[in-house]
């Protein structure tokens, strides 16, 4: 693609990384065939390659967002299918995200917006105010129907049946190994999951200490800063990149970690990617440590299991397959503990959650989730297994089929207890 950016310009660092991604791109259309709100609208603005354009007249004019530009960003799940697709390698990620950082800091939202944004960003990285709005929105779903704005519906509705208590695992502290020790490994323990679902984590360390790892819960660890970030509020995303730096570097300079291991895919694409995002060297070496559990789990190689007599329909997060480029891992993983694994139609489309994407776009949202349920009720499964939270919540809401953690089955599997969730 040919820009015109201007030698002044190019002296900014970030303008000058956008102009060579956006010179990689070719207009081969590649993406549209694999964009989920392209295979959903069919408007050539909403696909990867109609946002590239609006992303290139936006920075190389210099120019304040405007509404037209601002709608089909907002609608984009950076689900980064497009990413895989590509056979150029055009960097979406960052150019998507250097676009929402210039919304963010040139166009006034409408009051609606900006106050739902603000809502979102203030309560969900923080579990405590995420877990007392999940109370308030329980005691307001009765009253859903006479709320006009469907976004504030969706809020309602993601608030699960029964809230889990909060697990003393989640504190920062040291997890001995119950095996010869193999490794030490930091567990970042997120922020809604900690409010949504508590098994996970559970499920991670058992499974961990049996494999023979001591688990690690840094102090002064939280929020991964993925939820601020796609929303381009930068000050907040990379202040708890930061925060979460220091608290590992403080363990690695202390006994030494081997690893930080993630169970939420979505958290675990941006602190891989923090070496980019705050561009110092600690920052590339946490990323450099970070692993998707499913990865650990192949180096400490899971004992072969017995056929289990369960079909599992393995639902591929976007922040894995596409974001990490983890394909392969949780289903080996799954078909080696003794689970018979399926895929459903279409795995490479996005469920419609992405992050708080099911909240400010619920349209959409809705008709990727429909059309993801469909594809794996049509697998007739036992279980649906993914290795994301917010897939999970997602998918969940709108099938009778059990949805687990990948991690919770493979604890199952090798001698922890039946996950809840299949009662």
């Amino acid at each position: 693609m040919q820009t015109h950016f201007t030698e002044t310009q190019l002296q900014d660092p970030k303008l000058a990384e956008a102009n060579k991604i956006l010179r990689s791109c070719v207009h081969c259309g590649f993406c549209t065939a694999t964009c989920p709100t392209y295979q959903v609208l069919g408007d050539e603005l909403d696909s990867p390659r109609g946002r590239i354009y609006l992303i290139k007249e936006m920075l190389e004019t210099g120019r304040p967002a405007d509404a037209r530009t601002v709608k089909h960003l907002d609608r984009c799940l950076s689900c980064l299918a497009c990413t895989t697709t590509c056979p150029s390698g055009v960097d979406y990620m960052h150019l998507i995200d250097q676009a929402r950082a210039y919304v963010e800091k040139t166009y006034k939202r409408p009051l609606s917006d900006r106050l739902l944004r603000w809502v979102l960003a203030k309560v969900i990285p923080h579990p405590t105010r995420f877990r007392l709005a999940l109370f308030a929105a329980k005691l307001g779903r009765p009253f859903a129907r006479l709320i006009p704005d469907a976004r504030l519906r969706a809020m309602l509705a993601m608030a699960p049946r029964t809230i889990p208590p909060v697990s003393r695992n989640d504190d920062p502290q040291s997890f001995a190994p119950t095996a010869p020790k193999r490794m030490r490994v930091a567990l970042m323990t997120g922020c809604a999951q900690k409010a949504l679902n508590t098994d996970i984590n559970d499920a991670t360390i058992r499974l961990l200490r049996r494999l023979g790892c001591e688990v690690v819960v840094p102090r002064g660890m939280g929020c991964c800063g993925a939820l601020t970030h796609h929303m381009g509020r930068e000050a907040e995303s990379h202040t708890a990149a930061r925060a979460n730096i220091a608290a590992v570097m403080a363990e690695t300079r202390g006994a030494g970690l081997d690893a930080i291991v993630i169970n939420t895919s979505g958290c675990g694409t941006t602190v891989k990617d923090y070496g980019h995002m705050i561009g110092t060297a600690e920052a590339a070496e946490v990323s450099a440590l970070t692993l998707d559990i499913s990865e650990l789990l192949q180096r400490l190689t899971l004992p072969e299991g017995a056929p289990k007599g369960l079909t599992v329909a393995y639902h591929a997060a976007c922040s894995l397959q596409h974001g990490q480029q983890i394909k392969t891992a949780p289903k080996d993983l799954l078909k080696r503990v003794g689970f018979t694994v399926v895929e459903p139609a279409d795995s490479h489309l996005c469920c419609g959650s992405a992050g708080t994407y099911n909240l400010l776009q619920p349209e959409i949202s809705q008709a990727l989730r429909s059309r993801k349920v469909q594809t794996l009720e049509a697998k007739h499964p036992d279980i649906i297994a993914a290795g994301n939270i917010g897939c999970m919540m997602q998918i969940g809401a709108a099938t009778a089929i059990p949805i687990v953690h990948t991690v919770e089955l493979l604890d199952w599997a090798t001698g922890g207890p039946k996950p809840r969730a299949l009662g």
